[in-house]
């Protein structure tokens, strides 16, 4: 298993690379290649029921139309709501693109 510190060096260059890339077509094809299709799906999903809770939608309902548990629902919820949110700072990219 990599140690934590390996693991916060290799987010740190991907982190880089990638705000370094404009080509959302790199990225994309990028991203399909580093992940197992279930990873792809498992990311794609959780990022559904953030734009989704940002939307108003409610828990049950996101738990409903889209098999999800409501734990990973309410993390998601939670980290929305945190001071200084990732999720929050990439929905407000997306708006301020006119993406939403």
């Amino acid at each position: 298993m990599m140690d934590d510190e390996i693991v916060k060096g290799s987010i740190e260059e991907l982190s880089t690379v990638l705000a370094e890339t404009t080509d959302r077509e790199w990225i994309r094809r990028f991203l399909y290649d580093l992940l197992t299709p279930s990873e792809i799906r498992e990311i794609a999903g959780r990022w559904l029921l953030v734009r989704e809770i940002d939307r108003g939608t409610t828990q049950r309902e996101i738990a409903r139309k889209f098999s999800l548990s409501l734990c990973k629902i309410t993390r998601g919820s939670r980290e929305l709501k945190k001071p200084n949110s990732a999720f929050r700072y990439m929905i407000d990219k997306l708006k301020e693109k006119g993406l939403d």
